[in-house]
């Protein structure tokens, strides 16, 4: 529920429009653009726009290029001054941001050469000192007339700490913020240590800013520059002291908004079973007290006493809370054959299930939910697995060379030429080592990448008693493109996956619902699902199939959400861990671990103990862990 009242925003500091999804805004962005686009033409003037090279922006950047085609926009009229770049670096590096814009967004309309202004921060273009050549280029910003309209996704890569009124000019980037950059240039020991950016002055001089955010992983980040403090710790919360910012974002990347995660301390609410679960909870958290123990004191104190007056007294909503939180809780996710089933979340018959598990990566399914996988193997459950993706870019060269050296060292064995064995040995290991950092990997390396990873995929089954003939590995063509950057979704890859489902035509699936994903494969993955399940939903076995959203690698569903929870012993917890153990090119240290450099298992764990922990303050028996899931439900 988003409430819109001006009452319910009083939190806010400046405005925040929330969509329903990225395609939504970007339109209403695009239309603006065009429409300032038009009124400077009228007046022989260009429209100036700072443009960020940020996957935020990538859907604007689509709608651009769908209007120039139109022929309802023209960059004829128009000068775009690129926001930033790592230094040094050359522009035709697949991680110049000149590329980036290029690429997505400018190769693709009709702009003039000469009305693209980007940081050339080649050391071999930068004439005489940076310095000076930051001087230069806010002179062209000046000569421009000035930023019209900023576009994106971040403050360019002003650091915490950066002055309020600082201008283009080269900075040190911090250990956080080049982890984060690790997938774009395959390892963070290849990200530069420098890069040249507008200053907060820079885009605090613009006319009007839109900054956009999506999904659930940006939603802390909004929260804070929309509630929070302005402060030089944190450069997005000077967006506070502009005079014309439009926060942009979809519903998930406002879950964090007080409107949105507390509605009922904003606004008159609606009291759905949702919120009535939400609030409750919050309160238990809130006064550390299980739901059984709270009393209409509690939630009069507490901004609920309309809660209380409407479905009151409180003995009530807690009994009510407390046993739908009890029903969902269940050890036997495919169903427990033989038993009342009518307050289970899962029905007992057909049993045993066929079952299909996407991952995203060969990975995700054991992260995120290594437990129930076990479980439903253990159960008798027809488990299927499907790949979605190789996940070959999160191998590190030094496994090829590992699994190189002992194919040439135990030839005879294998019963292969030693010699070519020996020799391909030594071109594998030349070409990695003569390979530009952050350059894609050649076809053959990408190959043995890709299969390490599906051996060690199949060996997480096994140890699951999940057979060979049952594990899948899809390899849809979206992101098989050697490098970080993929492409879009298309009918080829949903085919694969409608295969798949209507050779197994499964009672269940699970799907990756974990959105904050940085890469955002995980989403690609399960849109792909979505949309397949979507063209097969008039086939008779899909009428008796639940699609089933788990996460883990990157978040937990928030247990309000949750429809049904499955608990595992301690010695769960140790079969889920050693199947993830089973994937050791990705032990010890993740190749692209995001913001967070903590192994995978490792997060895992601590949600999924984090989530036991919040049932036990509820009110409900202790467990180690729990895994979380949530019912998808067609519109």
């Amino acid at each position: 529920m988003v409430l819109t009242s001006e009452y319910s925003k009083r939190f806010e500091k400046l405005p925040v429009s929330i969509y329903d999804s990225q395609a939504e805004a970007s339109k209403v962005i695009v239309e603006e653009i065009i429409k300032q686009s038009q009124e400077k033409a009228k007046k022989n003037e260009k429209l100036v726009l700072a443009l960020a090279a940020s996957s935020a922006c990538l859907q604007v950047y689509d709608d651009m290029i769908k209007a120039v085609k139109e022929n309802r926009l023209s960059f004829k009229n128009i000068v775009v001054f690129g926001m930033d770049e790592y230094y040094p670096l050359d522009r035709n590096e697949l991680q110049s941001h000149y590329r980036f814009i290029r690429e997505c967004l400018l190769d693709e309309t009709d702009i003039p050469e000469e009305n693209f202004h980007f940081i050339d921060s080649s050391k071999r273009s930068v004439k005489g000192t940076v310095a000076e050549y930051c001087v230069e280029f806010e002179k062209e910003i000046e000569a421009a007339g000035g930023l019209d309209i900023v576009i994106t996704g971040n403050m360019a890569m002003n650091e915490p700490g950066s002055p309020y009124n600082s201008r283009t000019r080269k900075i040190n980037l911090n250990y956080t913020t080049r982890v984060s950059a690790a997938s774009d240039f395959f390892g963070v020991e290849h990200v530069p240590y420098y890069a040249i950016t507008m200053g907060l002055g820079t885009i605090l001089s613009a006319k009007e800013i839109f900054f956009l955010a999506w999904g659930e992983g940006a939603s802390s980040k909004v929260k804070k520059i929309a509630e929070g403090e302005v402060t030089p710790s944190f450069p997005a919360s000077y967006l506070q002291t502009h005079s014309n910012v439009k926060i942009v974002i979809d519903k998930a990347a406002s879950v964090s908004l007080t409107r949105v995660e507390t509605p009922w301390l904003t606004d008159t609410i609606e009291w759905t079973p949702y919120l009535i679960r939400k609030s409750v909870f919050w309160l238990c958290k809130k006064l550390n007290k299980p739901i059984l123990k709270l009393t209409d004191r509690d939630y009069n104190d507490n901004g609920m006493a309309d809660l209380a007056t409407e479905k009151g007294p409180a003995s009530a909503i807690n009994i009510k809370v407390f046993n739908d939180l009890q029903h969902i809780i269940s050890g036997w996710p495919g169903g427990k054959p033989n038993a009342d089933d009518s307050t289970r979340p899962e029905r007992a018959l057909p049993y045993p299930k066929r079952v299909v598990v996407f991952s995203p990566h060969p990975d995700d399914d054991v992260i995120s939910m290594g437990g129930t996988l076990a479980r439903l193997s253990e159960q008798g459950h027809e488990v299927h697995l499907a790949y979605q993706t190789s996940g070959n870019i999160a191998v590190f060269d030094h496994d090829v060379v590992r699994y190189l050296d002992f194919a040439r060292e135990s030839s005879e064995i294998l019963g292969i030429d030693a010699k070519e064995a020996d020799k391909l040995y030594k071109e594998t290991k030349e070409a990695l080592m003569s390979k530009h950092p952050g350059q894609p990997d050649p076809l053959n390396v990408r190959k043995i990448k890709t299969y390490i990873r599906r051996s060690e995929a199949r060996a997480a089954c096994r140890y699951l008693n999940i057979p060979d003939s049952n594990v899948n590995f899809l390899s849809l063509p979206f992101y098989e493109t050697g490098g970080v950057k993929k492409k879009p979704l298309s009918q080829e890859d949903i085919d694969i996956i409608k295969e798949l489902l209507q050779r197994v035509k499964p009672h269940q699936i699970f799907a990756a619902g974990d959105l904050s994903d940085p890469h955002g494969t995980h989403r690609v993955c399960f849109n792909a699902v979505i949309e397949a399940c979507r063209q097969l939903r008039n086939e008779e076995w899909f009428k008796d199939c639940r699609i089933w959203m788990y996460r883990g690698a990157w978040q937990e569903w928030d247990v309000a959400e949750a429809e049904m929870a499955v608990p595992l012993s301690p010695e769960e917890v140790k079969i889920k861990r050693s199947a993830i153990f089973y994937h050791q090119s990705q032990k010890d240290y993740p190749l692209f671990p995001g913001s967070d450099a903590r192994e995978f298992w490792v997060r895992a764990e601590e949600r999924n103990h984090n989530t036991a922990e919040t049932f036990n303050l509820l009110g409900m028996a202790e467990y180690q862990a729990i895994e979380l899931f949530v019912q998808y439900k067609w519109d």
